[in-house]
């Protein structure tokens, strides 16, 4: 991957990777948290939102290089035609979230609160990540 002047893509990747594990480490130490205060059922929940926040953060970024692909590959034509899998991937990725959260809602009962702070560990990863990158810059 080249990239732009002054950006180390390899650092980009590794910080990608480090909010990708981070997503799941947050959201486990999350859930046994919720677990010990709270019950199983808000442990699961929170480790379910984190799961399905990475799952979200993967099919972003494999929607992102894929349209990177497509308008490199088309770089000199009129109108670039993007995979119609590209836009169902940007798109299926909310739709999954929305009916993963429903049905565990409604078939094991755990709680819509828990599962939405198992969301915020992407956001959470992805400060802890940035500020690593802040205190331990690549360059």
């Amino acid at each position: 991957m080249k990239a732009a002047k002054g950006i180390d893509a390899r650092g980009l990747r590794r910080t990608e990777e480090r909010i990708g594990w981070l997503t799941l480490v947050l959201g486990a130490a999350g859930a046994l948290a919720a677990t010990l205060a709270a019950s199983w059922r808000w442990g699961a929940g929170v480790m379910v939102g984190a799961a399905l926040a990475w799952l979200n953060f993967r099919w972003l970024g494999g929607g992102l290089d894929a349209l990177k692909q497509v308008s490199v590959a088309q770089a000199g034509a009129a109108k670039a035609r993007v995979p119609a899998w590209t836009w169902i991937k940007f798109a299926g990725r909310y739709a999954l979230i929305v009916l993963c959260v429903y049905v565990i809602f409604v078939g094991f009962r755990v709680p819509i609160v828990s599962m939405l702070a198992g969301l915020c560990a992407l956001g959470a990863a992805t400060i802890a990540a940035s500020l690593y990158e802040v205190v331990r810059p690549a360059g």
